[in-house]
C-alpha cells in the first residue's frame, strides 16, 4: 500500500500528540527495498516511547496504515513499528545518537512535514 503524504503528516502529528521529538522523515524508495519511508523521533525516556507506541498502534489503522509487527517492547530504548512502506523509529536520546540512523542512510531525501 502506498503511504500517502497526508497520512505521513498525520503520523507526524499523532507522535507530536504524545511530546515526540526531533521527528524526521526519510524517502527511501529507489535507495532500499526495506520500506518506502523511515520515520525516526525521539521521546525523552523509554515511558515515553511506550506510550508513543501505544498511541501509534491505536490511531495508524484510523488513518488506513496496518501495524504489521512491533519491536523493542518492554526495553523501549529502541522501538521499531513496522508499517509495511513506513518504519516507524521511536527512540531515546541516547539510542538514536549513538546508532545515528540519519548519517546510515544519509542518501535518502527528507520528506518535509510540520510538527
Amino acid at each position: 500500500m502506498e503511504i500517502s503524504h497526508d497520512q505521513l503528516q498525520k503520523v507526524v502529528d499523532f507522535i507530536d500528540d504524545k511530546r515526540g521529538g526531533n521527528i524526521l522523515t526519510l524517502d527511501l524508495k529507489g535507495i532500499s527495498v526495506i520500506a518506502d519511508y523511515f520515520m525516526i523521533a525521539t521521546a525523552n525516556s523509554t515511558t515515553q516511547t511506550k506510550a508513543i507506541t501505544e498511541y501509534l498502534a491505536e490511531k495508524l489503522p484510523e488513518i488506513g496504515i496496518s501495524v504489521l509487527r512491533i519491536e523493542g517492547l518492554p526495553e523501549a530504548q529502541w522501538v521499531l513499528i513496522d508499517c509495511g512502506d513506513l518504519v516507524i523509529h521511536i527512540m531515546t536520546p541516547d539510542t538514536r545518537e549513538f546508532y545515528s540512523l540519519e548519517r546510515l542512510w544519509a542518501d535518502a531525501r527528507e520528506v518535509v512535514l510540520y510538527n
